[in-house]
């Protein structure tokens, strides 16, 4: 670990890391250069970047379906009308089996739900930290704290149960200190509970290649857990696949021909 920029820290010294951290935190690992990523400013960032490239950006369209003709996607159907396209890619998280389901494609996709929220601390936490044994994460975002947690298989839905977002926070006071007294206490204290599905397919492998049924369509999805992270080596490469026709050597784990069956 010390050699990959890991350090381990024990006791008092432990806590000096973060002033967020109990007394009841006796080691913790810093990972120098780790970062955080705002989803919201991501996607604000990302979507400015591209327009700034003359990529034009369909906001609040939501696709229903595809237009196609001798094996070719020839447009994407939105509620906003027919957008003509010489490709497309599917990498719509959990909605992608349905629109995969269109091109007549079926991909075994389970939603891996997790749950987070957002609180005021005090102190707040300066690092992303993890709660190894509880399987949390508290992540200073903007001027608050988002923590996160859980892995809830209950289908593919968006369903809040509250009494996730009571352990998670339950998880977080061994290392956060006890900044709730009561359950009940979390109704006034924190705000925007949210649920997302996260997109796993059986071997946890993601899928980033060309639809067997159709020439020009690509899926990229399955990402559990890192598609902020994978996002931009996916991207890349299939991109090259796209614009190449062949597909890169580093993409072969991640095919259909894998699901068979």
């Amino acid at each position: 670990m010390r050699r990959s920029g890991c350090r381990r820290d024990e006791g008092d010294e432990a806590r000096l890391l973060d002033g967020a951290l109990s007394s009841k935190v006796r080691a913790a690992y810093l990972v120098e250069g780790e970062g955080v990523v705002d989803p919201e400013g991501f996607a604000r960032g990302l979507g400015e970047a591209l327009a700034a490239a003359g990529v034009k950006v369909h906001e609040n369209a939501e696709v229903t379906g595809f237009r196609s003709g001798t094996g070719r996607v020839t447009a994407v159907r939105t509620d906003r009308g027919e957008i003509p396209c010489s490709a497309v890619v599917v990498a719509a998280g959990m909605r992608s089996p349905a629109l995969l389901r269109e091109l007549g494609h079926r991909l075994p996709l389970q939603a891996g739900k997790g749950y987070s929220f957002a609180v005021d601390l005090d102190p707040a936490p300066r690092h992303t930290l993890y709660f190894g044994e509880r399987r949390a994460v508290a992540s200073p975002i903007g001027t608050t704290t988002r923590i996160g947690g859980t892995m809830e298989l209950s289908g593919n839905n968006n369903r809040l149960d509250w009494r996730r977002i009571v352990a998670v926070a339950l998880a977080s006071r061994h290392y956060l200190g006890r900044w709730f007294d009561d359950p009940d206490d979390l109704v006034s204290l924190i705000r925007d509970p949210w649920v997302g599905g996260r997109p796993f397919l059986p071997d946890g492998l993601p899928v980033i290649d060309r639809l067997p049924s159709r020439e020009n369509a690509f899926a990229a999805t399955g990402h559990g857990m890192l598609g902020v992270t994978l996002g931009p080596a996916t991207g890349h490469r299939l991109a090259e696949y796209i614009r190449t026709g062949r597909r890169p050597e580093v993409l072969a784990p991640f095919g259909f021909d894998r699901l068979r069956g």
